[in-house]
């Protein structure tokens, strides 16, 4: 296999409308787009697709595997903005490599959000 970089991100919950209005506003630079020929939204950070779906009997919402991390200017100010719209820490901060930190958070759904960036 012979993998460039990460297209898109899925995220599962009970209620994607309200996914997907947490997410838009949890990363202020989304863009949410409409799949052309579909009934589907997403949202659209950097060159990234977060894709909002059902949870179900397969895939249920929260923490059960792999965590992306997301590059932010300010662990302290992604966190407080993230806390303040519902997200709970779920570990960490942490220092890292080069001065820098990481932590996960949890949507309101049990879902991990990875940050990594300045500051402890």
């Amino acid at each position: 296999m012979h993998a460039n970089r990460i297209c898109a991100v899925m995220i599962h919950v009970p209620n994607p409308a309200q996914g997907l209005a947490w997410y838009e506003r949890a990363f202020s630079n989304a863009i949410r787009q409409r799949i052309e020929g579909q009934d589907f939204e997403c949202l659209l950070v950097g060159d990234v697709h977060i894709e909002i779906v059902q949870a179900d009997e397969k895939i249920a919402s929260g923490p059960a595997g792999s965590v992306v991390y997301w590059e932010v200017e300010s662990i302290t100010q992604a966190l407080a903005h993230l806390q303040w719209l519902g997200a709970t820490l779920y570990r960490g901060p942490m220092a890292i490599e080069d001065k820098r930190s990481m932590c996960q958070v949890q949507d309101p759904w049990g879902n991990c959000i990875g940050l990594r960036g300045n500051e402890v």
